[in-house]
Protein backbone atom coordinates (compact mmCIF):
# COMPACT_ATOMS: atom_id res chain seq x y z
CA UNK A 1 0.00 0.00 0.00
CA UNK A 2 1.50 3.38 -0.97
CA UNK A 3 1.67 6.32 1.42
CA UNK A 4 -1.35 8.13 -0.07
CA UNK A 5 -3.64 5.10 0.18
CA UNK A 6 -2.29 4.33 3.64
CA UNK A 7 -3.26 7.80 4.89
CA UNK A 8 -6.67 7.63 3.20
CA UNK A 9 -7.52 4.20 4.62
CA UNK A 10 -6.52 5.16 8.15
CA UNK A 11 -8.03 8.65 8.28
CA UNK A 12 -11.59 7.33 8.56
CA UNK A 13 -10.95 5.34 11.75
CA UNK A 14 -8.18 7.13 13.60
CA UNK A 15 -8.98 9.84 16.14
CA UNK A 16 -7.20 13.16 16.35
CA UNK A 17 -5.77 12.14 19.71
CA UNK A 18 -4.09 9.21 18.01
CA UNK A 19 -2.53 11.40 15.34
CA UNK A 20 -1.31 13.76 18.07
CA UNK A 21 0.45 10.83 19.72
CA UNK A 22 1.99 9.81 16.40
CA UNK A 23 3.61 13.25 16.29
CA UNK A 24 5.03 12.63 19.77
CA UNK A 25 6.40 9.24 18.67
CA UNK A 26 8.01 10.86 15.65
CA UNK A 27 9.83 13.37 17.83
CA UNK A 28 11.05 10.57 20.07
CA UNK A 29 12.32 8.64 17.05
CA UNK A 30 14.13 11.75 15.81
CA UNK A 31 16.00 11.93 19.09
CA UNK A 32 16.81 8.23 19.03
CA UNK A 33 18.14 8.41 15.48
CA UNK A 34 20.30 11.41 16.39
CA UNK A 35 21.68 9.41 19.31
CA UNK A 36 22.60 6.54 16.98
CA UNK A 37 19.94 4.07 18.21
CA UNK A 38 18.99 1.59 15.45
CA UNK A 39 16.29 -0.54 17.09
CA UNK A 40 14.00 -0.14 20.09
CA UNK A 41 11.09 -2.01 21.64
CA UNK A 42 7.77 -0.41 22.52
CA UNK A 43 8.56 -0.96 26.21
CA UNK A 44 11.96 0.72 25.98
CA UNK A 45 10.45 3.56 23.95
CA UNK A 46 7.76 4.04 26.58
CA UNK A 47 10.20 3.99 29.48
CA UNK A 48 12.67 6.38 27.90
CA UNK A 49 10.09 9.00 26.93
CA UNK A 50 7.48 8.43 29.67
CA UNK A 51 4.90 6.93 27.31
CA UNK A 52 2.57 3.93 27.44
CA UNK A 53 3.87 0.80 25.69
CA UNK A 54 0.42 -0.71 25.11
CA UNK A 55 -0.84 2.58 23.67
CA UNK A 56 2.14 2.77 21.31
CA UNK A 57 1.44 -0.72 19.95
CA UNK A 58 -2.27 0.03 19.61
CA UNK A 59 -1.70 3.31 17.77
CA UNK A 60 0.77 1.80 15.33
CA UNK A 61 -1.50 -1.21 14.69
CA UNK A 62 -3.98 1.10 12.93
CA UNK A 63 -1.47 1.47 10.11
CA UNK A 64 0.09 -1.97 9.83
CA UNK A 65 2.77 -4.18 11.39
CA UNK A 66 6.02 -2.30 11.90
CA UNK A 67 7.73 -4.28 14.65
CA UNK A 68 9.88 -7.39 14.35
CA UNK A 69 9.52 -10.12 16.96
CA UNK A 70 12.57 -10.29 19.17
CA UNK A 71 13.95 -7.04 17.75
CA UNK A 72 11.34 -4.33 18.20
CA UNK A 73 11.14 -1.40 15.80
CA UNK A 74 13.81 -0.25 13.40
CA UNK A 75 14.06 3.42 14.30
CA UNK A 76 14.85 4.71 10.82
CA UNK A 77 12.12 2.65 9.13
CA UNK A 78 9.44 3.50 11.70
CA UNK A 79 10.32 7.17 11.44
CA UNK A 80 9.86 7.00 7.66
CA UNK A 81 6.48 5.26 8.04
CA UNK A 82 5.24 7.85 10.53
CA UNK A 83 6.28 10.70 8.28
CA UNK A 84 4.31 9.09 5.45
CA UNK A 85 1.26 8.56 7.64
CA UNK A 86 1.34 12.17 8.84
CA UNK A 87 1.78 13.46 5.31
CA UNK A 88 5.28 14.74 6.00
CA UNK A 89 6.89 12.88 3.11
CA UNK A 90 6.46 16.06 1.06
CA UNK A 91 7.00 19.76 1.64
CA UNK A 92 3.89 21.60 2.80
CA UNK A 93 3.55 25.28 1.93
CA UNK A 94 2.14 27.58 4.60
CA UNK A 95 0.83 31.16 4.54
CA UNK A 96 0.56 33.35 7.66
CA UNK A 97 -2.37 35.77 7.80
CA UNK A 98 -1.38 38.75 9.93
CA UNK A 99 2.07 40.34 9.98
CA UNK A 100 1.97 41.56 13.56
CA UNK A 101 4.26 40.40 16.36
CA UNK A 102 2.74 36.92 16.57
CA UNK A 103 2.56 36.46 12.81
CA UNK A 104 6.18 37.54 12.37
CA UNK A 105 7.32 35.20 15.13
CA UNK A 106 5.49 32.26 13.54
CA UNK A 107 6.82 33.03 10.07
CA UNK A 108 10.42 33.23 11.32
CA UNK A 109 10.34 30.13 13.53
CA UNK A 110 13.01 27.78 12.07
CA UNK A 111 11.49 24.63 13.54
CA UNK A 112 8.67 24.58 10.99
CA UNK A 113 11.10 24.29 8.11
CA UNK A 114 12.97 21.42 9.73
CA UNK A 115 9.72 19.45 9.94
CA UNK A 116 8.73 20.05 6.32
CA UNK A 117 6.54 23.16 6.67
CA UNK A 118 7.69 25.99 4.40
CA UNK A 119 6.38 29.48 5.18
CA UNK A 120 6.07 30.98 1.70
CA UNK A 121 3.95 34.10 2.26
CA UNK A 122 2.45 36.50 4.77
CA UNK A 123 -0.58 38.74 4.33
CA UNK A 124 -1.75 41.94 6.00
CA UNK A 125 -3.87 45.05 5.47
CA UNK A 126 -1.32 47.52 6.85
CA UNK A 127 0.10 49.49 3.92
CA UNK A 128 3.33 50.12 5.85
CA UNK A 129 4.02 46.38 5.98
CA UNK A 130 2.89 45.34 2.49
CA UNK A 131 5.85 44.80 0.20
CA UNK A 132 8.21 44.29 3.10
CA UNK A 133 9.64 40.99 4.35
CA UNK A 134 9.94 39.27 7.72
CA UNK A 135 13.34 38.92 9.36
CA UNK A 136 13.82 35.53 7.70
CA UNK A 137 12.81 36.90 4.29
CA UNK A 138 9.14 35.85 3.98
CA UNK A 139 7.35 38.37 1.69
CA UNK A 140 4.34 40.28 3.06
CA UNK A 141 1.46 40.66 0.57
CA UNK A 142 -1.74 42.65 0.52
CA UNK A 143 -4.60 40.47 1.82
CA UNK A 144 -6.45 41.27 -1.40
CA UNK A 145 -3.80 39.25 -3.25
CA UNK A 146 -4.48 36.12 -1.19
CA UNK A 147 -6.33 34.12 -3.83
CA UNK A 148 -3.79 34.84 -6.54
CA UNK A 149 -0.77 34.09 -4.37
CA UNK A 150 -2.38 30.97 -2.90
CA UNK A 151 -2.88 29.53 -6.38
CA UNK A 152 0.58 30.49 -7.57
CA UNK A 153 2.37 29.12 -4.50
CA UNK A 154 0.05 26.10 -4.05
CA UNK A 155 -0.51 26.93 -0.39
CA UNK A 156 -1.57 23.92 1.70
CA UNK A 157 -2.10 25.46 5.14
CA UNK A 158 -3.18 28.88 6.34
CA UNK A 159 -2.20 30.23 9.77
CA UNK A 160 -4.42 32.98 11.17
CA UNK A 161 -2.76 35.45 13.57
CA UNK A 162 -5.05 38.48 13.46
CA UNK A 163 -7.19 40.27 16.11
CA UNK A 164 -10.36 38.45 17.17
CA UNK A 165 -12.72 40.81 15.34
CA UNK A 166 -10.94 40.13 12.04
CA UNK A 167 -10.56 36.37 12.40
CA UNK A 168 -13.81 35.21 10.76
CA UNK A 169 -13.56 37.53 7.71
CA UNK A 170 -9.93 36.49 7.19
CA UNK A 171 -10.88 32.84 7.62
CA UNK A 172 -13.56 33.23 4.93
CA UNK A 173 -10.95 34.72 2.58
CA UNK A 174 -8.59 31.81 3.22
CA UNK A 175 -11.32 29.29 2.47
CA UNK A 176 -12.34 31.19 -0.68
CA UNK A 177 -8.72 30.95 -1.82
CA UNK A 178 -9.00 27.16 -1.79
CA UNK A 179 -7.05 26.41 1.40
CA UNK A 180 -8.51 23.40 3.22
CA UNK A 181 -6.36 23.24 6.37
CA UNK A 182 -6.19 26.19 8.77
CA UNK A 183 -4.45 26.82 12.09
CA UNK A 184 -6.04 29.65 14.06
CA UNK A 185 -4.36 31.62 16.86
CA UNK A 186 -7.15 34.17 17.25
CA UNK A 187 -9.50 33.84 20.25
CA UNK A 188 -13.16 32.99 19.84
CA UNK A 189 -15.18 30.39 17.97
CA UNK A 190 -14.94 30.36 14.18
CA UNK A 191 -17.15 28.63 11.61
CA UNK A 192 -15.93 26.59 8.66
CA UNK A 193 -17.86 24.63 6.03
CA UNK A 194 -17.65 20.87 5.57
CA UNK A 195 -14.44 19.77 3.94
CA UNK A 196 -12.26 22.33 5.75
CA UNK A 197 -10.18 21.40 8.79
CA UNK A 198 -9.74 24.09 11.45
CA UNK A 199 -7.55 23.80 14.54
CA UNK A 200 -7.56 26.64 17.07
CA UNK A 201 -4.91 27.47 19.65
CA UNK A 202 -6.05 29.97 22.29
CA UNK A 203 -3.06 30.89 24.44
CA UNK A 204 -5.22 32.85 26.86
CA UNK A 205 -7.34 29.78 27.62
CA UNK A 206 -4.17 27.83 28.42
CA UNK A 207 -2.98 30.57 30.77
CA UNK A 208 -6.40 30.70 32.45
CA UNK A 209 -6.26 26.95 32.96
CA UNK A 210 -2.91 27.33 34.72
CA UNK A 211 -4.29 30.21 36.78
CA UNK A 212 -7.23 28.04 37.80
CA UNK A 213 -4.81 25.30 38.89
CA UNK A 214 -2.95 27.77 41.09
CA UNK A 215 -6.19 29.18 42.50
CA UNK A 216 -7.35 25.72 43.61
CA UNK A 217 -4.24 25.16 45.70
CA UNK A 218 -2.10 23.61 42.97
CA UNK A 219 0.39 26.33 43.79
CA UNK A 220 1.74 26.93 47.29
CA UNK A 221 0.13 30.36 47.58
CA UNK A 222 -3.42 29.11 46.90
CA UNK A 223 -3.34 26.42 49.54
CA UNK A 224 -1.53 28.65 52.00
CA UNK A 225 -4.15 31.41 51.71
CA UNK A 226 -6.97 28.92 52.15
CA UNK A 227 -5.39 27.59 55.32
CA UNK A 228 -4.72 31.07 56.69
CA UNK A 229 -8.29 32.26 56.17
CA UNK A 230 -9.78 29.06 57.54
CA UNK A 231 -7.80 29.30 60.76
CA UNK A 232 -6.19 25.88 60.36
CA UNK A 233 -3.13 25.27 62.52
CA UNK A 234 -4.51 27.31 65.44
CA UNK A 235 -6.44 26.32 68.53
CA UNK A 236 -9.38 28.50 67.56
CA UNK A 237 -10.36 26.85 64.36
CA UNK A 238 -9.94 23.95 61.98
CA UNK A 239 -10.06 23.49 58.20
CA UNK A 240 -12.90 21.58 56.65
CA UNK A 241 -13.08 21.04 52.88
CA UNK A 242 -16.44 20.26 51.32
CA UNK A 243 -16.89 19.09 47.76
CA UNK A 244 -18.98 21.24 45.42
CA UNK A 245 -19.69 21.19 41.71
CA UNK A 246 -18.60 23.87 39.26
CA UNK A 247 -20.81 24.46 36.22
CA UNK A 248 -19.61 26.58 33.32
CA UNK A 249 -21.76 29.42 32.06
CA UNK A 250 -21.41 32.05 29.34
CA UNK A 251 -19.80 34.42 31.86
CA UNK A 252 -17.42 31.94 33.42
CA UNK A 253 -18.84 29.57 36.01
CA UNK A 254 -21.19 29.31 38.95
CA UNK A 255 -21.10 27.07 41.98
CA UNK A 256 -23.85 24.64 42.84
CA UNK A 257 -24.05 23.44 46.41
CA UNK A 258 -23.65 25.21 49.75
CA UNK A 259 -21.20 27.83 48.58
CA UNK A 260 -22.87 31.04 49.77
CA UNK A 261 -22.68 30.35 53.48
CA UNK A 262 -20.95 32.90 55.73
CA UNK A 263 -17.37 32.07 56.54
CA UNK A 264 -16.44 30.41 53.27
CA UNK A 265 -12.90 31.15 52.14
CA UNK A 266 -12.56 32.58 48.63
CA UNK A 267 -8.79 33.05 48.19
CA UNK A 268 -8.23 29.55 46.86
CA UNK A 269 -11.31 29.49 44.67
CA UNK A 270 -11.64 32.83 42.94
CA UNK A 271 -14.12 32.89 40.01
CA UNK A 272 -11.82 32.59 37.01
CA UNK A 273 -13.21 32.04 33.50
CA UNK A 274 -12.20 28.61 32.23
CA UNK A 275 -12.71 26.57 29.08
CA UNK A 276 -14.34 23.33 30.22
CA UNK A 277 -17.51 21.99 28.59
CA UNK A 278 -18.34 19.68 31.48
CA UNK A 279 -18.85 20.05 35.27
CA UNK A 280 -15.77 19.33 37.33
CA UNK A 281 -15.26 18.78 41.03
CA UNK A 282 -13.54 21.29 43.23
CA UNK A 283 -13.10 22.01 46.90
CA UNK A 284 -14.21 24.97 48.96
CA UNK A 285 -12.86 25.54 52.44
CA UNK A 286 -14.71 27.05 55.39
CA UNK A 287 -13.88 27.92 58.93
CA UNK A 288 -15.70 26.23 61.75
CA UNK A 289 -15.40 26.04 65.50
CA UNK A 290 -14.63 22.78 67.21
CA UNK A 291 -16.66 21.72 70.20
Amino acid sequence: MNSTNKRKAASEQVSELTTNRLSVYLRCLNRLETAGVETISSQALAEQFHLNAAQIRKDLAYFGEFGVRGVGYYVKDLKLHLRQILGLDRRLKVAVLGAGNLGQALADYPGFGREGFEIVAMFDVDASKIGDRSRSGVPIHDIRELKRVARREHIDIGVIAVPAESAQPVLDLVIAAGVKAILNFSPGALKVPAGVKLKSVDLTVSLESLSFYLAQGGGRWGLRNARRESGTGSRKGRLECLRAVMVTTSRGYRMSGPTAQPGWSTSATRPLPIARPWPVGMYRCRRWRGA
